[in-house]
């Protein structure tokens, strides 16, 4: 895989708009993967166990992908996840491709909290 914009954009279809995080996982991830997320461990089979749970076992959840970049061997999707009873969440997924494969990935979540000082979008 040469186009890191193209995979991106078919994995980011699988992962947050589908919820196939296996498939996801399988088509694009590479088997040395760097976890910067304290709480998963390295490796796609480590993050396709956390993550299923959240994405696949929670049909009551979505995540509204709300921009992708990508930019050389790095690539963003900034997300709103919402989940029944809870707030709503952003997230920005950043990941590093090698070899037309991501190797690597870091987080940001912040709470949308109910109000705000000023009037100015989180998405």
């Amino acid at each position: 895989m040469t186009d890191n914009r193209a995979a991106f954009e078919h994995f980011v279809e699988l992962f947050y708009t589908r919820k196939r995080v296996a498939d996801a996982f399988d088509y694009l991830v590479a088997d040395d993967y760097r976890q910067h997320n304290p709480s998963i461990a390295d490796g796609p089979a480590a993050a396709v166990e956390a993550l299923t749970p959240k994405f696949d076992g929670s049909p009551d959840a979505t995540f509204s992908v709300e921009r992708v970049i990508v930019d050389g061997d790095l690539a963003m999707v900034h997300v709103r996840a919402s989940r029944p009873g809870a707030p709503d969440a952003a997230v920005a997924d950043i990941y590093r491709f090698e070899g037309g494969r991501i190797v690597e990935h870091w987080d940001v979540l912040q709470q949308v909290p109910a109000t705000s000082i000023h009037d100015h979008p989180m998405f």
